[in-house]
């Protein structure tokens, strides 16, 4: 893909796994990047690019990044889960000045959701991209807040948005579960790549999975962008269909161990609070 957006671009948690593969290659494409986390950027910057150390939680410092810039790749914030308190800030204040800058400047976001927000779904079900949420943490309630955040932004303001919930990115499939989750490195830059380039999005939610024939998700908006999963999990089921953690929480449900974390439940959790009559 050879187009190259007009105005830069801002990157967040471009110190983070994800951030540095989308740092290297999108700036090996020639886009125009700034570059910005909490941490110091552990790579050589992309020629062309800039890096600035910066809180999500500093609303000022966000919108100086965002001047100009075309699109807003939200990668940042904390990744895993984690008490409230340690999410609060970077994940629902910082998405707020996320969103903030790009009310001004008329950017596109592009937001790293998450599996997690729908994680205590089952695996035996299929999912839509307008299934219920269903998070199964802290984390996945933050991803969740972040697709509402899009929906008010783009309803009251006009602000683009495209919702990349991900699944397992990671060099390779290491448990059964990532067989239907896995998104490949290649298939997350050429998503983020047509997420941004697309002429017009309005407000979209993509599931963030490669072409894996054991995936637990469905209809998504990825027609309007134009991307279709290039790669998948299946060359790596032979080993690791049997690779199972045991934990019945865990391998009953779509978000698999972020669901066990502080489970006390003594029955299971119901398929949904208002079933249909």
């Amino acid at each position: 893909m050879d187009e190259i957006p007009a105005r830069p671009v801002l990157l967040t948690g471009a110190s983070g796994a994800l951030g540095r593969v989308l740092a290297k290659e999108l700036g090996a494409a020639g886009w125009p990047l700034r570059l910005t986390d909490i941490r110091p950027f552990p790579d050589p910057l992309p020629a062309g690019a800039g890096f600035t150390r910066a809180d999500l939680a500093d609303g000022m410092a966000i919108l100086r990044l965002a001047e100009n810039c075309g699109t807003i790749l939200h990668f940042g914030g904390v990744s895993v889960e984690r008490p409230f308190a340690e999410v609060l800030g970077p994940n629902i204040q910082g998405l707020y000045h996320v969103y903030e800058a790009a009310r001004r400047e008329r950017a596109r976001v592009v937001f790293a959701s998450s599996n997690h927000a729908i994680g205590f779904h089952e695996r035996s079900e299929r999912l839509d991209h307008d299934c219920q949420f269903r998070p199964d943490g802290y984390y996945g309630v933050s991803k969740a807040y972040g697709e509402l955040l899009g929906r008010l932004y783009w309803d009251k303001h006009g602000v683009e948005n495209v919702n990349l919930r991900i699944g397992g990115c990671r060099p390779k499939v290491n448990n059964a579960r990532t067989l239907a989750i896995w998104l490949s490195y290649a298939d997350l830059v050429r998503l983020v790549m047509q997420a941004t380039l697309a002429p017009a999005v309005g407000t979209l939610v993509i599931w963030g999975a490669s072409n894996n024939a054991r995936g637990f998700w469905g209809r998504d908006g990825r027609a309007v962008i134009g991307w279709a999963p290039e790669d998948s999990a299946d060359p790596f089921i032979p080993g690791q269909q049997g690779n199972v953690s045991g934990n019945p929480v865990e391998e009953r449900y779509q978000g698999g161990p972020y669901c066990a974390i502080d489970y006390t439940r003594t029955e299971p959790s119901p398929k949904t609070l208002f079933p249909a009559a």
